[in-house]
């Protein structure tokens, strides 16, 4: 046992974080010239691929859901860190950056992550087998969570503007913290069974492999040290992206789009690579298991530290924004209700993922 131990000491998963943890000190807050910002771009990039490889065989060791639920939960607090940072930091510009992130990892997961995830299992099975019960479920409570949190604000009168007051933010992050709760305690408890991948005849499998317990506790390390130099490293190459959209002439608001893309791309190719095992529901806990944690972790962050912010925060979302949302709602419902899907529905997830993208880019 020992020695294989060792001998991942000199992987690539283990230097790779690494040095983009690194990179990320030695260039945080520093204007980048563009050699150094291709060089954090690909570090970046490595340090994604490690933080999924990491993340499965912390999944392997704990076993479904609690491996989905390490890797979305890790990457939604190091987000939030990241957007309370920018939030307390950056005055006036960033009054809507937390509604617009969370709308996007809304969009992008939903979306981007099922559409994808679906795909691939349809694909390679021809048809993609899931628990429609477990997903049913994923799928009320980020819708619940979204509503309260985005579309709300909107249409409230106590003050003007999309947003909330005191006491209603107060709520609405008590809510949100209370069904996030309520959402893990069913999925790791007695329902356990409903977030399980299934087989074409819909019985559970859980006969997954497992990790050596050194090999696990290295790789939950060095996950949570790739992902905060994936959320670190967007947040130095964000300049350059900014730069880059307004050479485009691109809106402002694209550039969280863009941070959210990067941010997600673990959850992503994770989710890719367990549909590609014919494991679509461990895809499908990622994909809402990351809007839910989204949503649910962010709003009490920031309702918290709306304490220390100046100037109104900004959470109701625009009419657009509501009816993709509200289209969102209503796709995902169809396509999960019946416990599968064919490559039709993985499509117009993709397509739903593409017009969010597009219109953000051309409002």
């Amino acid at each position: 046992m020992a020695a294989p131990f060792r001998s991942r000491l000199t992987d690539w998963t283990v230097f790779v974080p690494l040095l983009a943890i690194l990179v990320l000190i030695l260039t945080w807050g520093r204007d980048l010239s563009g050699p150094v910002v291709v060089v954090v771009a690909l570090l970046l990039a490595g340090a994604v691929l490690a933080a999924v490889h990491h993340a499965e065989v912390v999944a392997h060791r704990v076993g479904e859901p609690y491996g989905s639920l390490v890797l979305a939960v890790a990457v939604t607090v190091i987000e939030v860190a990241l957007i309370v940072t920018l939030m307390i930091s950056g005055g006036e510009k960033t009054q809507s950056l937390a509604r617009d992130t969370v709308f996007a990892a809304v969009m992008i997961t939903c979306n981007g992550i099922l559409g994808l995830s679906l795909l691939i299992g349809a694909l390679r099975r021809r048809v993609a087998v899931f628990n429609s019960e477990g997903t049913g479920g994923a799928l009320a409570t980020v819708t619940t969570l979204a509503v309260l949190s985005l579309v709300v604000p909107t249409f409230t009168t106590s003050r003007p503007g999309p947003q909330f007051t005191p006491a209603q933010l107060a709520f609405a992050a008590v809510v949100s913290l209370a069904l996030y709760g309520l959402f893990v305690m069913v999925q790791t408890g007695r329902h356990r069974d409903y977030f399980l991948p299934v087989n074409s005849q819909g019985r559970v499998l859980d006969t997954e492999g497992h990790a050596e317990p050194p090999s696990a506790l290295l790789s939950l390390g060095l996950l949570l040290v790739a992902l905060v130099a994936v959320v670190g490293d967007a947040k130095s190459v964000s300049p350059a992206i900014e730069s880059a959209v307004a050479v485009a002439n691109l809106p402002p608001s694209f550039v969280g789009v863009v941070i959210a893309l990067l941010v997600l791309l673990p959850e992503t190719l994770a989710a890719a690579r367990a549909a590609r095992r014919d494991r679509v529901q461990i895809s499908l806990n990622l994909a809402l298991g990351s809007a839910m944690a989204s949503i649910g972790l962010t709003i009490p962050a920031i309702a918290l530290a709306s304490i220390w912010l100046e100037g109104p925060l900004l959470l109701g979302l625009g009419g657009t924004q509501v009816t993709l949302l509200a289209l969102t709602v209503v796709t995902s419902v169809l396509t999960v209700v019946p416990g599968r899907a064919t490559v039709l529905q993985g499509g117009v997830h993709l397509v739903l993922l593409a017009a969010f993208v597009f219109l953000a880019a051309s409002p």
